[in-house]
């Protein structure tokens, strides 16, 4: 068939998604896991991490006048399938046919990772406060930074798709960018695992400081013996006193008037007992005077 001034027919949206949805079905059977970019509203990003992702790829003039290309796509669902791994964004976006997006970021290195830790402790209460967003405008300034934060500069980004447009960065491509965006508004972990780093390290880097600070303190309270020496100009011993033995404590003995009151008890319970005997013997001793 023949194309008009040399431009393929316009395909509208929702035959482009239905076709897509067959190919994402055949690859569901394959084994595939299929993971679309569903906006909700004409928002892409909502949350902290998925609003500063966005704001930052905005923020260089390379990919400002390139992105909005790529949030119609987004919003009409055509990403039908994301996935982030550590370095690398794949993707399959919806057009005139089903593309093949493929992003690689490079991971984090190790030293400025260990700055964002240095300049986060202290700041960050827990890991949930972390990844919902909920920090502080210190901690929000280190992790957002232009070019030392989490989020990765123009030159660490490498982007490829498998359409036809000569453009570096195609609406396709824009699309899975802001779909990223969208994916990390409800799974912003992604974020650390796509640079190549452990969040829960900076929560630990915080417990480790704590740690430090309170066996700090508490050495600041004791003094050693030198110490003590010192202050009261006396010599003291390194070692601790030995405390003194113990005597067996004495048992103790009766006085004579004790010894008195307790040989009345005796004596009083020994003449009961006579005159019980008695009482009962009296009647018996009668009976045999009789009958003599």
């Amino acid at each position: 068939m023949a194309w008009y001034y040399g431009f393929k027919p316009y395909v509208p949206v929702a035959v482009r998604r239905q076709r897509a949805m067959k190919k994402m079905d055949s690859l569901r059977k394959k084994g595939v896991d299929v993971q679309p970019v569903e906006i909700d509203g004409r928002k892409i990003a909502k949350t902290f991490w998925g609003e500063a992702w966005c704001d930052h790829l905005e923020s260089f003039s390379d990919y400002a006048n390139r992105l909005p290309r790529g949030r119609s796509y987004v919003r009409n669902g055509s990403v039908c399938h994301l996935a982030i791994n550590k370095g690398q964004v794949e993707a399959k976006v919806s057009g005139s046919e089903l593309y093949t997006v493929q992003i690689a970021i490079k991971t984090l290195l190790p030293k400025k990772w260990k700055e964002v830790k240095r300049r986060c402790t202290g700041q960050i209460g827990s890991l949930i406060e972390l990844l919902q967003g909920n920090l502080s405008d210190q901690v929000m300034e280190v992790v957002t930074d232009r070019q030392n934060g989490l989020f990765p500069l123009p030159g660490e980004i490498s982007l490829k798709c498998s359409c036809p447009d000569w453009a570096t960065m195609c609406k396709h491509v824009a699309a899975v960018l802001y779909g990223v965006g969208a994916r990390l508004d409800h799974k912003p972990e992604l974020l650390f695992k796509l640079r190549g780093v452990d969040h829960e390290e900076l929560i630990a880097a915080d417990a480790e400081a704590a740690v430090s600070a309170a066996t700090a303190s508490g050495k600041s309270k004791r003094l050693a013996a030198g110490d003590l020496s010192d202050v009261f100009g006396i010599e003291l011993d390194a070692a601790s006193p030995e405390r003194p033995p113990q005597t067996p404590s004495k048992k103790r003995t009766k006085g004579p008037r004790q010894k008195s009151a307790r040989k009345k008890v005796v004596m009083k319970r020994a003449a009961a007992k006579t005159t019980v005997r008695n009482a009962h013997e009296m009647p018996k001793k009668a009976a045999k005077k009789k009958l003599s």
